[in-house]
């Protein structure tokens, strides 16, 4: 098989699971509470990744480890999984689905922000087009969700501002994670990351002694909460990430491969209408479409990219693209 038609095919398996997981999200809290939801599908990643370093023979990397090297993955595991999957499990309580998705796809723009505020990145004037035009989608599809009455106003607030909140959070991991990335393989980042995160989540639910089962739910919606929690670990957090790299790393046009990230919200919004069972609001498609536009507009209509200070390294361009 050439190298492109398989790295396409790695691609599109990134970006159908990606785009099957907001469904994941409101089918598991059925069953289990947010931040059961969050641990279950961590201890999964944790699981699946554990399995790449032993394929890719780092478990030697890991032990030689030095202080300073733990102490950055116990802050990368406390950002992600542990605070933003927290945050966007909690935003995907409170929210219909085809409203925390489109929201929490704004990443982008928050990390334009981030990199000019703390890597003295000067934003180009451009640039402000598409966060506005981004902006604007995120006000359409909320304006429209709340007067459709399809959620609680004060919950819908709240909701709304950990959805964004989560889409700053994944900016500012985008940024620690990439700080050091040259230094590591995928599998290490991955497993050690995550291998914190579980660990911090652990400490939660027996310290604070957090709920992770929904209370008053029979045994039967309990096994499909879980197992829906497995799927958004496979699926969300760590089969897409392997698969987006491998990717990126095998395609001669990585360009075409990040355009088909655009497809993934778009495709999350038929499961959430099929599986979840949400009726879809056109204001959800002008909105989401708009996010996009703003996205792909700031990606390839100005100067600043986000794999910027990163072009030495093109091995690492799997980091860079706006999937996720």
């Amino acid at each position: 098989m050439q190298s492109n038609t398989k790295a396409l095919l790695q691609a599109s398996v990134a970006v159908l699971s990606w785009a099957t997981v907001a469904t994941a999200f409101k089918m598991a809290q059925r069953g289990l509470t947010f931040f059961g939801l969050t641990f279950v599908a961590t201890l999964t990643a944790v699981a699946l990744f554990a399995l790449y370093v032993t394929v890719e023979r780092n478990w030697r990397t890991i032990r030689k480890f030095r202080a300073h090297q733990w102490s950055y993955f116990a802050i990368l595991g406390l950002i992600n999984p542990t605070g933003y999957y927290l945050v966007l499990m909690k935003s995907y309580k409170l929210l219909p689905a085809q409203v925390a998705q489109p929201v929490n796809y704004i990443w982008p723009v928050a990390l334009v922000f981030l990199l000019a505020m703390f890597l003295n990145i000067k934003i180009e004037k451009r640039k402000y087009i598409g966060m506005l035009v981004s902006l604007i989608g995120v006000i359409v599809i909320s304006v429209g969700a709340s007067n459709a009455g399809i959620s609680d106003y004060s919950d819908f607030g709240m909701g709304l501002f950990l959805a964004i909140f989560s889409a700053v959070l994944w900016a500012v991991y985008w940024m620690v994670n990439n700080q050091s990335s040259s230094q590591y393989s995928s599998s290490v980042q991955f497993f050690m990351g995550f291998m914190f995160g579980a660990i911090y989540q652990l400490m939660i639910a027996f310290v604070l002694e957090v709920p992770i089962f929904k209370e008053g739910v029979s045994q039967e919606v309990l096994r499909e909460g879980v197992l829906w929690g497995i799927y958004a670990g496979l699926f969300e957090m760590g089969i897409p990430f392997i698969c987006f790299g491998l990717a990126l790393k095998n395609t001669t046009n990585p360009a075409l491969v990040n355009q088909l990230c655009y497809l993934g919200p778009f495709l999350s919004l038929f499961f959430i209408a099929n599986i979840v069972g949400e009726r879809i609001l056109p204001a959800t498609y002008i909105g989401l479409g708009l996010i996009v536009a703003g996205i792909i507009y700031n990606q390839y209509f100005t100067h600043l990219r986000l794999h910027w200070h990163f072009r030495h390294n093109p091995r690492r361009r799997r980091k860079f693209s706006t999937a996720k």
